[in-house]
């Protein structure tokens, strides 16, 4: 039952942060996710102007090498050959010299020069020279005067499918027009196409290790973040657990302080009106003994009454003891001189030996707030208890003092068989004792005088053998 109760109250204490948990771990992969789409769709957007960009570079460099052929090749070709025939070694050597000293700064890898009919009449790679139909549909828009350009990537699937190809070239094809206008038509004359072919493999190695490093970079904030949140959460869980493992035990305190009520109440009721009866019962009793002796000296049927009715008076004492709430009467004392008393009253009577008791009083003790008639009756119910738990006459109680700040200790160790581990969960319970003759509210009463001075009690197992009772007191300002 217990276990069902902290069980439901942990979970009603935690389900609030497990659904923060839930919430932020889901936010972050959200966040994440999209921050790697924004990243994608920035590098998308990037690769997309820096291809802009080529175009309009390259088709700046096409204006001005269409300038540079026209001015230094076409014109003084035509005026003084009448003809352009690049099968002449001299003509390809003067157009090879213009393309060279033009481009020659501008990084382009390669330089096609198709004529009119589509095959190519110069080339930076004079393999390709004569080489039929290789523009194609690009070769078919600079005839009718438009500028087009192409992305070819190259790389294998992985890094095609991932946008970070091994090399990356911009292809644009223009017309090659003739500058001075020789006809009144308001187009120029398309007099062949150009190509260019120029390698930006390095800008879009740019751009791709600009996206991984946005990636990255937001990888690592989002696990940061993660991290923060994760512990944030898991501190609270902790609080939360806390709490709820105190407020469990202050619940379990209240309930077993209302039944401590109830039966104390019930006690004293009952108690109070056994007293009444049991001591004219023990009276009678006295009586009857008294006139027995001189009519039947052998019955000791009246004596048994007397000591069973003295025995039950003494049990109804515990109970209202128990029963009793406990106000004591703090003033500054000397533990010492209390547990001196109590020895002192052992010394008495001849079922102690106090010889037996070794004192282990630390010097210059402080005294405690307390009531010492209480604290006295404590002390002799522990005592007692001791010398029960040993049955060898050999055995010894060690008793020990010490101070902390604000607190005074001492200790009560026997050398007796000490408590099953089973048996210490259950010595404070009301009624609950191992002995034959015992009611079960010893400690209980202990407990209580040492509660109502705002103190503390322990029982545990010493070693190698017997039982320690230590019990800690605030000491006097």
């Amino acid at each position: 039952m217990k276990k069902n109760q902290h069980k439901e109250s942990e979970n009603s204490g935690t389900r609030p942060f497990v659904l923060v948990k839930a919430f932020t771990v889901s936010s972050l992969v959200v966040m994440l996710s999209a921050t790697i789409v924004i990243a994608a769709l920035n590098a998308h957007w990037v690769r997309k102007i820096l291809l802009e960009k080529s175009r309009e570079y390259n088709r700046l460099l096409v204006e001005n090498l269409n300038h540079q052929i026209f001015l230094r090749f076409v014109w003084p070709v035509v005026f003084k050959q009448g003809e352009i025939k690049l099968r002449n070694q001299g003509q390809y050597q003067l157009l090879d010299t213009v393309v060279k000293s033009t481009l020659h700064s501008f990084h382009v890898e390669m330089v096609n020069i198709y004529a009119t009919d589509n095959v190519i009449a110069y080339s930076l790679d004079k393999t390709r020279v004569g080489q039929k139909n290789a523009g194609g549909v690009h070769y078919e828009k600079a005839m009718k005067n438009e500028v087009s350009s192409k992305l070819v990537q190259q790389g294998n699937w992985i890094e095609l499918t991932f946008w970070f190809p091994k090399e990356t070239k911009i292809v644009t094809f223009a017309p090659l027009t003739q500058e001075v206008q020789l006809t009144r038509d308001k187009d120029k004359m398309v007099i062949g196409v150009v190509e260019i072919i120029r390698d930006v493999s390095d800008e879009y190695q740019q751009v791709f290790k600009l996206q991984g490093l946005i990636v990255v970079s937001c990888a690592i904030i989002m696990g940061l973040l993660f991290l923060v949140l994760r512990f944030v959460v898991k501190h609270g869980e902790n609080i939360i657990k806390q709490r709820a493992e105190e407020r469990l035990k202050l619940e379990e305190k209240l309930r077993r302080a209302e039944h401590l009520s109830a039966i104390g109440e019930m006690t004293a009721g009952v108690s109070h009106e056994i007293r009444n009866p049991l001591g004219i019962i023990k009276s009678s009793a006295q009586l009857m003994q008294k006139k027995m002796a001189k009519l039947d000296p052998s019955s000791n049927i009246p004596g048994i009454i007397v000591e069973e009715s003295t025995r039950l008076e003494r049990i109804i004492t515990d109970f209202l003891d128990f029963a009793k709430p406990k106000i004591a009467d703090l003033r500054p004392c000397r533990l010492e001189d209390i547990l001196e008393k109590n020895i002192t009253f052992l010394s008495s009577s001849s079922e102690h030996q106090v010889d037996r008791i070794i004192r282990k009083y630390q010097d210059n003790l402080p005294d405690i707030l307390g009531d010492p008639a209480m604290l006295y009756q404590a002390f002799l119910n522990i005592f007692l208890n001791a010398f029960q738990a040993m049955d060898h006459k050999d055995g010894c109680i060690t008793i020990a003092t010490w101070q902390e700040p604000g607190f005074v200790y001492t200790s009560f160790t026997d050398t007796g068989p000490g408590i099953d581990e089973d048996l210490l969960k259950k010595i404070w319970t009301p009624f609950f004792t191992t002995k034959e003759m015992g009611t079960g509210l010893g400690l209980g009463i202990i407990k209580n005088i040492i509660q109502a001075h705002q103190g503390q009690i322990r029982i545990t197992n010493a070693e190698p053998c017997g039982a320690c009772v230590e019990i800690r007191l605030p000491s006097a300002p």
